[in-house]
C-alpha cells in the first residue's frame, strides 16, 4: 500500500520500490482497498530486500517493527526512516472487521506517505 501512496503522491519525483524481509504476495484485500482510494495496486509483486541491495537509495522506509529490526544493512548514505504501521493481515474477526482494519491501516499509510513526499521531495 505504502508504494502506492508514494507512487501517487511522488508523481514522478522519484523511482519508488517496494521489498520486503519476506514475500507472500500483494494481499487481495489490499488490491481491494487500495482500489476503493483510486489506486490499483494489483500488478505490484512482493519482492525481497535482497533483490535491491545493489542499488544507492536516497531514502530507506521500513513500515513495521519486525522489518526495522531484521531489515539488512543498506551500506549506502541513505536517510532512515520508520513507522510501524500494524499488520492488517493479521487481523481477526468478520470479514467486515477484517477489512476495516485494512482500511485503517490504509489510511494511516496514505497520511504519512502524503507527509513524507511533502516534506522530503
Amino acid at each position: 500500500m505504502a508504494e502506492g501512496y508514494l507512487q501517487k503522491f511522488a508523481n514522478g519525483k522519484a523511482k519508488i520500490y517496494s521489498a520486503g524481509i519476506e514475500t507472500h504476495g500483494v494481499n487481495p484485500r489490499a488490491i481491494t482497498v487500495m482500489k476503493e482510494d483510486g489506486i490499483d495496486i494489483s500488478k505490484h509483486t512482493s519482492n525481497h530486500v535482497n533483490e535491491y541491495r545493489d542499488i544507492n537509495f536516497d531514502y530507506v522506509i521500513t513500515v513495521c517493527d519486525n522489518a526495522k529490526e531484521r531489515c539488512p544493512f543498506f551500506p549506502s548514505t541513505a536517510k532512515k526512516f520508520h513507522h510501524n504501521f500494524p499488520d492488517p493481515a493479521k487481523a481477526k474477526g468478520s470479514e467486515e472487521e477484517i477489512m476495516h482494519a485494512f482500511r485503517q491501516v490504509r489510511d494511516s499509510i496514505r497520511t504519512y506517505s502524503k507527509q513524507f513526499v511533502e516534506e522530503n521531495l
